[in-house]
Order: structure tokens, then C-alpha cells, then sequence
């Protein structure tokens, strides 16, 4: 499903940034530098990362239950715990029925209940296996695919709702490629993979066997050829589905088309039944994301044998009730989406993953609880004024671009003032009163769950988009930047030690949360985000020469980033990751820049532990992502992540910031030195 959010996803590293003043009343200050992370038998010059994060990765080796262990897993290891403190309290005391705290506590402690969960077995999605095993012609189709939408799944296609390209403040229905089990369309369509492919149909020979889905339609004992045949479908699908890097395009992903339009598009599906379904009956018009995708798969449909397509049907059901399963189901779930694709030895204790449920039903009314018990006051009014000295700061770059035309810096800068700030924890919080929580299954409870957030989400549609609505859950260990919205946030998760240190000097924070809010307002300006206006609308509002101009500056991103050989033969997508690239290297020149003031109107000492306030900056952005990962989640997160692996977060976004290159004496030779005149310059 398309995410119009923006995430950092490191997000680990933002915490509390007390202003210079404070730091001037200090009696002492530490350097912020831990140098035992450092690997000092490394070359700065060659491999800043190494040097900068050696120490760090060698005293934190990876542990079995991660696929990638690093700074941002310490903060959310912390976050758990406390999580599980509030969660934990709630469950161990009786609540009136409805509330809050009855309706946390007791789906923890169903989802702790591992006796009743393995007794119940397969049960508890037997009547939806057996639904789909009872259709006799696709004529059905439609109406099973609508209820499995209000179940909270995608099969072949989802609509969600979402702002208006051309009027932001309203929300329209979308409609969007989705349902491919394994993921990314590479995964079914590079010959390299097929390894993946192979030990995806073992798991879904597995799931069709412990479901029982092979015995209700007379397929016992040839379960994998159910499993085959949905690879081949799904395979078929992917050959359809819109690239990644033409995703990134706004304007490719902008296609109003009315109710009888989108029927013409794929007439395998009763359009009106499945929105009346999905009680959006009265809808004109919605925004397909994929124009050439619905046509496709409409096609694929009509030639699709009639099991195929519900053994298909029955693999989304019994893949996403996995995990809320007895043990077998958990297993062979884990083993493939774990170990195969991750590279990850073992499960996470079941008091994480149970958490991690509670948590994702009932986000905000978990995180009022953590906001209450963990976030201090202060610190919103904090981060505010660090937001307002980085705005400034990416001020004056903008209007001394010398790329850029009077004209469309005034329009960056009126959407750069623009920018709504939201910090902590939302105004006002969600009502959970519909939400039933209930002693009958894990599983059900789940469904209810995704029902209940179906139902919210398509309550947005023709309503206008509400500005006070937050993305991401006070308690979550990450921060975004929305365009249709114009706003960055940042979540009280991750406003919290040990990123921000109180003792420290300021040049580590601006290098930490200092370049982190810095890349979340260039997200306002990277090459999707720079396609928004102000309102959140989109509008090309840039010159054509100017335009022009950005697209040849970030060009060398691309171009730099495409030559990173991560894994033997992979190389790393400079076109998928350009927004994160970019927002990097806004983030570090604007943050960079601020330091400069800051040290121009005193307070920050220069050296400290042998380095200069300018090496402490990087040293401290690069000790943001410090990490250790499995060489199967390189591969994951290459193929699915727009965001650069956390190596070349360092080593190849650093190189073309001309403050690092003076700050750590890199000449010509060295491994981390790049040219003047060929390092990206934009924001």
C-alpha cells in the first residue's frame, strides 16, 4: 500500500537538544564522544565509518533475534520495556469492560496464553479458509475480496484514503497495486532469487498443509502445488506491477478516474459491489496509483483458473494470521520471512511480539499511558526552538543557491515557513470505544482490530483531511516528514537518552538530532517532496531551468550510489534511495551550518578529547548508524528499503559535504575524498 509519510527510519537517534545558552551555564561538559566506539586501527580518511563506529559494532555483536542490531535497536529494546511495564501493569488488574485499560490488558494476556492458543490450532481461520474453498465461480470474486479488504488485507489491489493531489484538504479514495506475498516485484522477477521463490512455496506448502486448506479442497498431499500455483500467479502480477523508482513520481501516481472509468479498467471485478461492500457507495471518483496495473490485472483474473486464484486467496489469510497461531504457524512463518529473507536465528521472546500487538491495535491509547509515565514537559518547548534555529539555517541556504531563480526561492522559502512542527505526542487522542476486545481468540481479536482501522480509515473518504492527525504513535521509534500535509514530526519515542546527553557538548547534538531534523525539512525539498507546494498540493512550482538544475544536481547521487557494490553483485538503487540521499545531505549541511553560529556566538568548546567541535559533529552523526547486519538483510533491505544501508549513510553521503572533507583533513587519494566540483551540492 502506498505511504505518503515520509520516515527517517533510523529514528533512533533523536532525543532532547538543550539550547547553547544552557550549555554555557555548565560547569563541565563531556565531549559526547564514547571512545570506546571509535576503531582507531582504521583510517578516517579511508573508511570513516570504520573508524568512527569499529568499536561500537565490535562490542555489540548481533544477537540471534535480530537481522540488523544498531543504534536505533538500543532505543527500541529501552522503548519495549517500558511498553511492557505499562502493558503489563494493565493486565494484571481487573477493568471494567470497555475501557482502555480492560481492553489492553486482556489482549496481552491473550496473546500470553500460549495453552489456549495451541488447543485452538487451526481453528480460529477455518471459516474464512472455508469460505473461499466453498466458491464455485468467480462471479463471487468481488464480494470476497471486499470482505477480506474490511479484514485489513490487499489482496491484488487496496484502496485507502488519502489527501487530494489537487486539494489537499480534502481526503479521496485510492486505489493501489498490492498482494505479492513476498514483497518487492525483484523477488519474482530476478533469476538471481530464486532461491527466495523456492523457500516461499515451502512455506506456503507448509501453511496450506497445517491449515487444512489442502484437505477442504480435496488437495491433500499435494499442497504444493496449491503453493506453486500461487507463485505463478503472483509471479504474473509482479510483471505488471509499477517499478519502484517510477513510484517515486507523484504525478505518475495522480490518475482521477471516475467510478464507471475505474469499471472499464477492470471489468473481472463488480467495482460498485465491492465499494458498496466497503460501504463507499456513494463515491464519484477515486485516484488509481498504477493506471496500466488494474487493466493487467484484470486480464490475469479472467484467464486465471478459478483455484488458483482462491488458493491465492487462502495464502493472504493464513500468511497474515501466522504469526497469532499456535507454534507450527509461527515456525513457518518465521523461517521464511525471518530466516530466509532476514537472515535472523531466532524469534523474539513472546512478551516482545505480544507487546508488539497491543501496541500496533492500540497504538494511541498505549501511547497516552507512555506519554503520561515517560515524556517530560519540557521537552517539547526544546525541540521546538532547535527546530526554529534549523529552519533558519535551511533559509539561508535556499537564498544563497546561486542554481535557483528569485522566483522559486521564494516559493521554497514560503513553503519552508510553511512547515507544520509536531512534536511528543498529538493534541487530542483517538476514541477506542468501538473497538471490542474478547476471551475468544488471539486471531479474532486481531481481525477485530483491522477492522475497527479499515472502518477509520475509509471514514476519511470526502471528509476534509484533519491537520491535528498524527501519522505514527506518540510512543514510536521514528519521525517523518508527510507532503500532502507540509509537516514534520517527531514522537516522544524517540525524544529520550541515550542519543541526547545533558553533560555533553552541543556539537555531538547538532550532529546527531540537529542533522535529523534537518533531513526531515529537506524531505520537503527532495525529489518527490519538491513537487508539493506549501498546502501540501501538488504543483510543479519550480521554473523549468530550475528544475533542471535540481535534477542534474541530484543526478550525482544517483549516479555515486549506483556504483556501491553492497553484496557480491548487488549493487545499491541510487534512483529509490535519492529522497533519503538527499535529505542526508540537507540534513548534515543544514545542521552543519548551525553549528557554525553556535560556535561563532560561544559556547561550544573547540577541542575536547583530542577532536575539534567539527570531527566531534561527524563523529556523532556517524555513530547514529552504528550497527552490525546479516548479510541476508543487506539483500532485504537493498531491495525494499528507499533508505541506504547505514554503512553508506557514512560512507558515501559524507564525501560530498565540504565541511567533513575540512574537518578531517581529507585530501586527494584518500578513499573518502571526492572533488569539488563532483559532489552533490543542493540544499
Amino acid at each position: 500500500m502506498k505511504k505518503v509519510i515520509i520516515p527517517l527510519m533510523i529514528c533512533s537517534i533523536f532525543c532532547l537538544l538543550s539550547s547553547c545558552k544552557s550549555h554555557k551555564d555548565e560547569a563541565k561538559l563531556t565531549s559526547g564522544i564514547d571512545l570506546a566506539n571509535l576503531d582507531t586501527t582504521a583510517s578516517p580518511n579511508d573508511d570513516f565509518y570504520q573508524y568512527a563506529c569499529g568499536g561500537w559494532m565490535k562490542n555489540n555483536p548481533l544477537k540471534p533475534e535480530y537481522s540488523r542490531y544498531g543504534s536505533f535497536d538500543v532505543l527500541g529494546e529501552n522503548n519495549q520495556v517500558q511498553l511492557k511495564e505499562i502493558i503489563t501493569e494493565a493486565a494484571g488488574q481487573q477493568h471494567e469492560q470497555g475501557t482502555v485499560a480492560q481492553k489492553i490488558g486482556d489482549l496481552y494476556n491473550i496473546g500470553m496464553d500460549t495453552v489456549t492458543i495451541e488447543e485452538q490450532g487451526a481453528e480460529p481461520i477455518q471459516a474464512e479458509l472455508q469460505s473461499i474453498a466453498d466458491m464455485k465461480d468467480k462471479s463471487q470474486l468481488t464480494n470476497m475480496l471486499s470482505e477480506m479488504s474490511l479484514n485489513g488485507l490487499s489482496p491484488f489491489f487496496g484502496i485507502f484514503g488519502e489527501a487530494d493531489p489537487d486539494n489537499s484538504s480534502m481526503n479521496i479514495a485510492w486505489v493501489w497495486q498490492s498482494g505479492l506475498g513476498i514483497g518487492d516485484r525483484d523477488y519474482y522477477l530476478d533469476a538471481s532469487r530464486q532461491n527466495v521463490r523456492d523457500e516461499y512455496v515451502k512455506m506456503l506448502t507448509e501453511m496450506f498443509k497445517l491449515s487444512g486448506y489442502g484437505k477442504m479442497v480435496n488437495m491433500e498431499g499435494r499442497e504444493n502445488e496449491l503453493a506453486a500455483s500461487v507463485l505463478a500467479l503472483e509471479t504474473s502480477m509482479a510483471e505488471k506491477f509499477m517499478d519502484k523508482n517510477t513510484m517515486r513520481d507523484p504525478f505518475k501516481t495522480h490518475n482521477i478516474r471516475t467510478i464507471d472509468q475505474l469499471q472499464a479498467m477492470m471489468p473481472a471485478i463488480d467495482v460498485k459491489a465491492y465499494l458498496n461492500g466497503q460501504g463507499l457507495g456513494q463515491l464519484e471518483s477515486v485516484n488509481v496509483g498504477q493506471v496500466d496495473y488494474l487493466p493487467a490485472l484484470s486480464n490475469i483474473l479472467t484467464i486465471c483458473d478459478l483455484n488458483t486464484i482462491k488458493a491465492y486467496l487462502a495464502a493472504k489469510v493464513v500468511s497474515s494470521a501466522a504469526p497469532f497461531l499456535n507454534q507450527q504457524f509461527v515456525d513457518a512463518n518465521f523461517n521464511f520471512y525471518g530466516k530466509v529473507l532476514s537472515g535472523t536465528q531466532e524469534l523474539k521472546p513472546r512478551w516482545k511480539r505480544v507487546v508488539g500487538t497491543v501496541d500496533g491495535c492500540l497504538g494511541e491509547a498505549v501511547g497516552q499511558l507512555y506519554v503520561e509515565k515517560y515524556f517530560p514537559a519540557a521537552a517539547k518547548e526544546r525541540m521546538l526552538n532547535l527546530v526554529n534555529n534549523l529552519q533558519l539555517s535551511l533559509g539561508e541556504r535556499i537564498q544563497n543557491a546561486n542554481w535557483m531563480s528569485d522566483s522559486t526561492k521564494m516559493r521554497a522559502k514560503e513553503k519552508l515557513d510553511a512547515i507544520i512542527v509536531k512534536i511528543g505526542y498529538p493534541d487530542k487522542w483517538r476514541d477506542y470505544g468501538k473497538l471490542e476486545v474478547k476471551k475468544d481468540s488471539y486471531y479474532a481479536n486481531v481481525v477485530r482490530a483491522r477492522r475497527f482501522e479499515n472502518e477509520y480509515q475509509m471514514s476519511k473518504i470526502g471528509k476534509p483531511v484533519d491537520p491535528t492527525e498524527w501519522q505514527m504513535t506518540p510512543q514510536t521509534v521514528n519521525a517523518y516528514y508527510n507532503p500532502t500535509t507540509n509537516e514534520i514530526c517527531f514522537p516522544a519515542g524517540i525524544l529520550q537518552p541515550p542519543f541526547f546527553d545533558m553533560n555533553a557538548d552541543d556539537a555531538v547534538n547538532y550532529g546527531a538530532i540537529g542533522v535529523v531534523i534537518g533531513h526531515e525539512m529537506t524531505h520537503g525539498f527532495d525529489d518527490q517532496g519538491r513537487n508539493y507546494d506549501k498546502m501540501g498540493n501538488l504543483s510543479n512550482w519550480w521554473t523549468e531551468e530550475d528544475g533542471k538544475n535540481f535534477e542534474a544536481r541530484a543526478q550525482v547521487l544517483v549516479d555515486y550510489f549506483n556504483k556501491i557494490e553492497v553484496a557480491p553483485g548487488l549493487f545499491a538503487n541510487g534512483q529509490f534511495t535519492l529522497g533519503e540521499n538527499i535529505a542526508d545531505n540537507g540534513g548534515l549541511n543544514i545542521s552543519f551550518q548551525a553549528l557554525q553560529k553556535a560556535k561563532a556566538e560561544g559556547g561550544i568548546q573547540d577541542v575536547m578529547d583530542g577532536f575539534t567541535a567539527d570531527q566531534r559533529f561527524f563523529l556523532a552523526y556517524a555513530n547514529v548508524w552504528a550497527n552490525n547486519i546479516r548479510d541476508e538483510e543487506i539483500v532485504r533491505r537493498t531491495t525494499e528499503d528507499p533508505h541506504s544501508l547505514g554503512k553508506y549513510r557514512v560512507n558515501a553521503t559524507l564525501p560530498h559535504i565540504d565541511g567533513f572533507i575540512e574537518a578531517f583533513n581529507i585530501k586527494p587519494g584518500d578513499k573518502m575524498y571526492v572533488a569539488p566540483e563532483e559532489r552533490a551540492h543542493i540544499w
